[in-house]
């Protein structure tokens, strides 16, 4: 199994909905690279990627011939009925007939708690004993302090899903090294999401990326964050979410032998590591938990990230980030200020203050 895996929370999409055609060039390039492994979710794409990954995968190639991950959303399950009809439902949704890899879905110390009152890990552990799922994981947001616990009370758990990456390495907000550590002390195999940051560390401002393409001037920046990844001891999958194929032809060939990162590359990307924790930014990882629960529907991470590019780019690229954000869509003076966006960012962004900001910052008025 190589350790590129396919992530289906940001599919290639047209006038705002998901380009189905061009789902399936994407997979079958993937696929035909010898790359065998997609993680899809219950809310993706307004709950829609389970059906884009039956019609664009399971539907038009054999099932043994790739891996299929999908996660329970625990927070959904107000008893314990409601996860076996929402497993079906998966089920019936892929058309897989089981899944390879299955999650609990985005645990935090509430979807912890969600998760206990319904026993959710009893019914992983049956599914399993069933043969409709073959491994059994979590996928985490939450301190490492917390993991240790989790782990310490779930051994039978065969694998964590974590926010991985370079910039985030030595977060305290994040804790992506100590969290990695913690379920490497328990044995656990380690699956990485978010290993571009949502796609930030790909696209650094030149002063940022100087020393990546003083070493190297022919590797692309997601290349470098991928194999810092990769080359962790125990990490079976790295997940990157492709959009088009040019993404999809660069991660390919990353990985096409996987070469890991010498000593001297390490020193690189501390070095870049380093300049960026001295680089405020909003830490948005584009996962849209936010804008599932958004009463005045606003594309909060377009937003954020129109702040973010004003930080790095400047103020006259990042307003044309933000008029393109919310294209047809509310503006950020639209925040009612009801704060559940709050609650559901694994994040912790102070996303009200933020939409505030860039209500003042980009948005016209006539006095």
């Amino acid at each position: 199994m190589k350790q590129l895996g396919f992530g289906t929370m940001r599919l290639p999409t047209v006038h705002g909905q998901v380009d189905l055609m061009e789902t399936e060039r994407l997979f079958d390039r993937f696929l035909a690279a010898g790359f065998t492994y997609f993680d899809t979710a219950y809310g993706y794409h307004d709950y829609k990627s389970e059906l884009f990954v039956r019609e664009a995968l399971v539907r038009r190639h054999p099932r043994e011939t790739f891996l299929l991950a999908d996660k329970m959303p625990v927070w959904l399950a107000k008893e314990p009925a409601d996860l076996a009809r929402l497993f079906n439902e998966q089920l019936e949704k892929t058309g897989a007939g089981y899944f390879d890899y299955y999650l609990l879905h985005s645990l935090n110390e509430k979807n912890i708690a969600a998760a206990d009152a319904v026993d959710a890990w009893g019914f992983v552990k049956q599914k399993k004993a069933e043969g409709l799922v073959k491994r059994i994981g979590f996928s985490f947001h939450d301190t490492a302090e917390t993991l240790d616990k989790l782990l310490t009370l779930h051994p039978e758990i065969e694998f964590v899903q974590l926010q991985i990456n370079y910039a985030d390495w030595e977060s305290e907000r994040v804790q992506s090294r100590l969290c990695y550590e913690t379920a490497r002390r328990h044995g656990k195999d380690v699956i990485i999401m978010e290993p571009v940051r949502g796609g930030s560390l790909a696209q650094l401002q030149p002063s940022l990326a100087a020393p990546f393409a003083a070493h190297d001037p022919g590797a692309t920046l997601a290349s470098w964050a991928l194999r810092f990844c990769a080359s962790l001891e125990g990490v079976i999958m790295v997940l990157s979410g492709m959009s088009d194929m040019a993404q999809v032809e660069d991660n390919i060939k990353t990985f096409s032998p996987l070469q890991p990162l010498s000593a001297a590359e390490r020193a690189v990307v501390e070095e870049v590591r380093e300049a960026l924790t001295k680089v405020p930014s909003i830490p948005c990882t584009r996962c849209n938990y936010c804008t599932e629960t958004c009463p005045a529907e606003i594309p909060i991470p377009g937003i954020l990230r129109a702040l973010n590019d004003s930080r790095t780019y400047g103020d006259a690229y990042a307003a044309a980030q933000y008029a393109n954000a919310c294209r047809d869509k509310a503006q950020a003076s639209a925040c009612l200020g009801c704060e559940v966006c709050l609650s559901r960012c694994p994040q912790h962004i102070k996303i009200t203050e933020h939409l505030h900001e860039a209500s003042a910052k980009f948005e016209r008025r006539d006095d």
